[in-house]
């Protein structure tokens, strides 16, 4: 795959394309993605990674950004709690494979002087309302914001621009924040990101990934916990937003690039898909049954984490 289409694909959004062409034309280009340190590291988290490793193949410097100070103003728990949870984290990315890149922690850089200048200089341009909106899919209790989740977004484009990245990577989610960077950055002197966004699954039931609910696969998780879970995914026979699809798409094929359908002869024996597209269209036509799908969907799962648990317990 050429390093254009590696750097694009199972994205939603590139803003912009052509400033995307431009920067894979020069050397030592740089993209990043923040990561709030969180309990576990599940398959919502993986859609970014993946795109970071495309990215690092696609010939990006990548740095991910351990972001313990974010966390902390966005009410995830104490400093303490979060270092923690950065080490923790850090440890599942490096056994998902993201290894050759920087990792850095946020509060070695935000503290600086530098650093803390340029938020309040961007600070002063930036109206309430607008920090507010861009926090609206990101922060935590939003119907009652505190002042440190305005200050959120407002770090965020200080990080693009003390790290010196020419690209950020994140959901969809992270849209407005990014639009404000672009806006804002250039006045600053900095240039402004070529930004990467890519989908919010959803969780195994369906609905909106959460863990409160336990909708979602940690990459730590067991394989028998894998399997009680895929059991109960929902999978119907719909294309459209169809979770077992989208583990399929977004986290099975762009690690494996096939998929095989084990299955007696009476119904129709076993099927080797080489690719996402051919795999949707299999099942639109209803050629594969949805729990042949589930079970190898699963058997593939655990085999690409396999190595994430084998690393943590090392």
């Amino acid at each position: 795959m050429d390093p254009y289409s590696l750097a694009v694909r199972n994205t939603v959004e590139v803003v912009t394309e052509e400033e995307l062409r431009g920067l894979l034309a020069k050397s030592g280009r740089k993209v990043y993605a923040g990561y709030e340190p969180s309990g576990e590291i599940h398959l919502g988290h993986l859609v970014t990674i993946n795109k970071l490793i495309d990215l690092r193949d696609a010939g990006f410097e990548v740095i991910v950004l351990l972001a313990d100070l974010h966390a902390f103003l966005n009410r995830k728990g104490t400093m303490e709690e979060v270092a923690r949870l950065a080490a923790y984290n850090k440890k599942c990315f490096e056994g998902l494979g993201l290894t050759n890149i920087t990792y850095v922690l946020g509060s070695d850089i935000q503290l600086s002087r530098e650093y803390q200048l340029l938020v309040h200089e961007l600070a002063q341009q930036i109206t309430l309302n607008r920090a507010t909106r861009s926090m609206d899919e990101v922060g935590r209790q939003m119907d009652n914001p505190t002042v440190s989740q305005m200050v959120y977004p407002i770090m965020q484009m200080a990080d693009i621009a003390i790290l010196g990245v020419d690209a950020a990577v994140g959901g969809i989610d992270q849209r407005k924040i990014h639009m404000l960077a672009r806006e804002f950055l250039p006045g600053k002197g900095y240039p402004s990101p070529v930004c990467l966004h890519v989908p919010i699954l959803n969780g195994l039931d369906g609905k909106k990934m959460s863990s409160s609910q336990g909708n979602y696969i940690s990459v730590a998780d067991s394989e028998d916990a894998i399997r009680k879970k895929m059991k109960k995914a929902f999978c119907p026979p719909e294309i459209e937003e169809n979770p077992v699809l989208q583990v399929l798409k977004h986290h099975i094929f762009p690690r494996t690039g096939s998929l095989t359908i084990q299955r007696p002869e009476k119904f129709g024996g076993d099927r080797m898909l080489t690719s996402y597209e051919e795999t949707e269209q299999a099942y639109a036509a209803g050629e594969i049954h949805p729990a042949d799908l589930k079970n190898a969907t699963t058997e593939s799962l655990i085999q690409i984490l396999a190595p994430v648990r084998k690393y943590l317990e090392g």
